[in-house]
């Protein structure tokens, strides 16, 4: 029974002492001393037991115990049940979201026309507008320089609006689905997708209405056959710092990516003479989480972001539509995504204007989703000049994509006892509401 105890002793130092080593390359100063310490107590204990004169007998049941909680644990109990599978009806229309209203020009045409349409929503409107707003002098978290690079991305992402559709080679190539298929995925990993899919386009994808732009006002019959989509990470270290401006200027930079990626897919498509439309940063006619989950990226959780398996919600999406025919993936629901999320809470927990709703999916616009406080959110960001990002910071989906996270992205998707533990585990390791990290040392910390 001994030699037993030594086994179990070495295994959990090493098992602690690799969860240290994997908090320290993250970063994460308080996972690195909660490790540190647990490395040093848990086979402290099991030598003790060794020592002490205990009778075999006391030994045996503490080795089963631990044997058990640990069978538990790893055996499959099954996905999740009371999460039925939801496929959204109907349409939105896009001048209704936050970046198409703060977009509207006071005293303009179509300033003027939306607050008829919309009257309930002026006086929330008019509250962010009081505010410095994204990316301000004035605002909260002010840094001149990581401010300066997220404009220089978003004003890069401009320039890409020419590219996202175009005229189309005349004489189309006929290319076996299968054979386009996986050379636009080869193609979009190369480019520095972390995952891509296919669906078929519905309706339910598309806006209804132009919000932003020269098109504003203007319905949207888009009439492709297909969609692609595609996730980019989002620095894990940058987002770390949320809502300091490190991470407005990673989610800036990821957009640009994203919209590049877009653009040059569309654009290749086009000249195998296939329509081909890219869908980025302001030029959207489709709902991207909507379009990513039935591409298979992912499911939708609790902040209303796509929950990816390798990243959870630290990507960015970039969405192609066309009419070159490829093969669908299976769509992304996944119940243990969304039991996970009724459980966790830990976004709702630390955004500060309470915005993510910490109740129980609910219909909203003919969705089943969980309902975001989208007003309370975007004027939260015209305060601090940032978008914030503590949601995902915080997400125990966005760790690295390393050996002891993907076995606890495992453990999750494939027991429902081990979601409960694993939220134990991250919220005792990295926190409830952590700090923001501190910047990478080329980036100045905010005076």
């Amino acid at each position: 029974m001994n030699y037993l105890m030594l086994i179990l002793a070495a295994a959990s130092l090493a098992s602690l002492l690799a969860l240290h080593i994997t908090c320290r390359q993250e970063n994460e100063k308080t996972a690195m001393r909660r490790s540190a310490w647990a490395a040093i107590i848990v086979p402290t204990i099991f030598i003790v037991l060794i020592v002490l004169p205990l009778p075999a007998v006391v030994l045996s049941v503490f080795v089963s115990f631990i044997g058990a909680v640990g069978l538990i644990l790893i055996i499959p109990t099954g996905k999740s049940q009371g999460f039925p599978k939801h496929q959204p009806q109907g349409r939105i229309d896009e001048r209704t979201i936050m970046f198409s209203r703060a977009a509207l020009k006071p005293e303009s045409e179509n300033f003027e026309k939306y607050y008829e349409l919309h009257p309930e929503h002026r006086q929330f409107d008019d509250r962010f507008r009081r505010l410095p707003g994204l990316m301000s002098p004035k605002s909260g978290k002010f840094e001149p320089l990581s401010f300066a690079a997220a404009a220089a991305s978003f004003e890069t992402v401009e320039q890409l609006a020419s590219l996202i559709d175009g005229p189309v080679e005349s004489e189309p190539r006929n290319i076996p689905p299968e054979q386009a298929t996986r050379f636009v995925k080869g193609w979009l990993k190369k480019l520095g997708a972390v995952s891509s899919g296919v669906t078929l386009l519905k309706d339910e994808h598309l806006y209804t209405v132009k919000g932003r732009g020269e098109k504003w006002g203007q319905p949207i019959n888009l009439k492709h056959r297909f969609a692609i989509a595609f996730s980019v990470e989002m620095d894990h270290r940058q987002l770390g710092t949320a809502p300091n401006g490190p991470t407005l200027m990673e989610s800036a930079e990821q957009y640009l990516n994203a919209g590049a990626m877009a653009v040059q897919v569309a654009v290749f498509i086009r000249k195998m003479g296939w329509a081909a439309e890219a869908h980025i940063d302001a030029n959207y006619k489709v709902i991207c989480p909507l379009v990513g989950r039935d591409a298979g990226l992912g499911e939708i959780g609790r902040m209303g972001l796509l929950m990816t398996p390798e990243l959870g919600p630290r990507v960015r999406l970039g969405v192609i539509t066309t009419d070159l025919s490829l093969i669908p993936d299976k769509p992304g629901y996944d119940p243990s995504v969304l039991h996970f999320c009724s459980l966790c809470r830990k976004c709702a927990d630390i955004c500060p204007p309470g915005a993510i709703s910490h109740q129980p999916r609910e219909m909203h616009e003919g969705s089943l989703r969980w309902k975001i406080d989208s007003e309370a959110c975007f004027t939260y960001w015209c305060a601090t000049g940032t978008d914030c990002g503590q949601c995902m910071k915080v997400c125990p989906y966005s760790h690295p994509d390393t050996m002891i996270h993907s076995w606890v992205r495992w453990g999750i998707r494939n027991s429902f006892i081990f979601r409960h533990f694993a939220l134990r585990m991250d919220d005792w390791l990295y926190g409830r509401k952590p700090e923001p990290m501190a910047p990478a040392s080329w980036i100045p910390s905010r005076r």
